[in-house]
């Protein structure tokens, strides 16, 4: 069952050759009248569809339906038939046409039945990276007696995404997964509530847009790159740094050491100059920056940052996360992680 309720009659379906001008006229002239009509009825239902907040009810006249491939072959087999008993005055042909036309138009009502008075409501939509899929939740409630069955759900123009069979005054969960293709807000677009039950005859759907956003991060970098390292006022002093904080030890003179810098009393015993090696205090907590990643493109940078967010939490290391005007940390834990990767997914967006 296909979302988009449009006749799928088209010129490829007939086998019609591009290249035959005749042929390729004639199907102009048959198809574009149904092309120009499908897009007069998308715009007029499309136009009436407004974002709300949910749960929003399924009321009579926002359900539309119309007749299936297997609806329009039924309809012309009645009509071989009615044609067939007025030819042979055949009253048990008559019989036989009109207890299937009134199974038709029984099937009418049950499948308009099936989506009138249903309530939609959001639900809950987890954060997800650049490039993966978002999975937008969808509580339906059936307030009847009789249970609502095969209710697709699905985003305009593409197959169902779901099938629910909801119970009587009973409520069921559905998702409707969409792919997020860059950082930022993700909005829900409007989508379709559609059924076919119970014949398959009739096709009959709604458009609903519930207001649902979640927020997409920036991809994480691939690993190799190592942030760099940030002098602070607490922490460890690295030997291997030179700096003027602590004292580490001492070390072989070399050539442009100044005399301040030897150690004069180990000079008089040993009679080989050492110079004093002093190291600068390295924070205990990681700093990543965004100005310090300068030779990155923004978007580039934003990457490498969520990358080093998410391995200083799997080492459980406090971090700082440092973007113009904006600072956060030093903590650690699934908040903390949560908004600095926030703030990345939304910096330099419009609210």
């Amino acid at each position: 069952m296909r979302i988009r309720p449009t006749l799928s009659v088209t010129p490829e379906a007939l086998n019609v050759d591009g290249r035959d001008p005749f042929l390729a006229r004639l199907a102009m002239i048959l198809f574009h009248p149904l092309k120009m009509l499908r897009r007069r009825i998308n715009a007029y239902v499309a136009s009436r569809v407004t974002r709300q907040p949910g749960p929003v009810a399924i009321p009579r006249h926002r359900i539309y339906i119309v007749p299936t491939r297997f609806g329009y072959g039924y309809g012309v087999l009645l009509l071989v038939m009615l044609l067939g008993a007025m030819n042979y005055s055949n009253s048990m042909a008559f019989a036989l046409t009109f207890l299937l036309m009134g199974l038709g138009l029984l099937g009418m009502h049950h499948t308009h039945g099936n989506l009138l008075s249903l309530r939609l409501r959001a639900g809950k939509v987890a954060p997800v990276f650049a490039g993966e899929e978002a999975r937008f939740e969808l509580w339906l409630e059936n307030p009847s007696l009789t249970t609502r069955y095969t209710i697709a759900l699905g985003w305009p123009d593409t197959p169902p995404a779901a099938y629910l069979d909801v119970p009587a005054q009973g409520h069921v969960a559905g998702h409707l997964p969409l792919t997020a293709s860059k950082r930022g807000w993700l909005r829900a677009p409007r989508f379709a509530v559609a059924t076919e039950f119970p014949l398959g005859l009739l096709h009959a759907w709604t458009w609903i847009e519930l207001d649902m956003n979640t927020v997409v991060y920036p991809a994480p970098a691939t690993e190799g790159r190592t942030p760099p390292v940030v002098a602070g006022d607490s922490g460890h002093a690295a030997s291997n740094r030179a700096g003027v904080d602590e004292f580490v030890g001492l070390r072989r003179y070399a050539a442009g050491d100044t005399p301040r810098t030897i150690h004069w009393k180990s000079f008089a015993k040993l009679g080989t100059p050492l110079v004093k090696h002093f190291g600068e205090t390295i924070s205990s907590e990681r700093i990543f920056d965004f100005n310090a990643l300068a030779g990155l493109e923004p978007e580039a940078r934003l990457s490498q940052l969520c990358r080093w967010v998410l391995d200083a939490e799997a080492a459980r290391e406090p971090y700082v996360l440092a973007l113009p005007q904006l600072t956060l940390g030093p903590a650690l834990g699934e908040a903390h992680q949560h908004a600095c990767l926030r703030a990345l997914a939304l910096h330099g967006l419009a609210a």
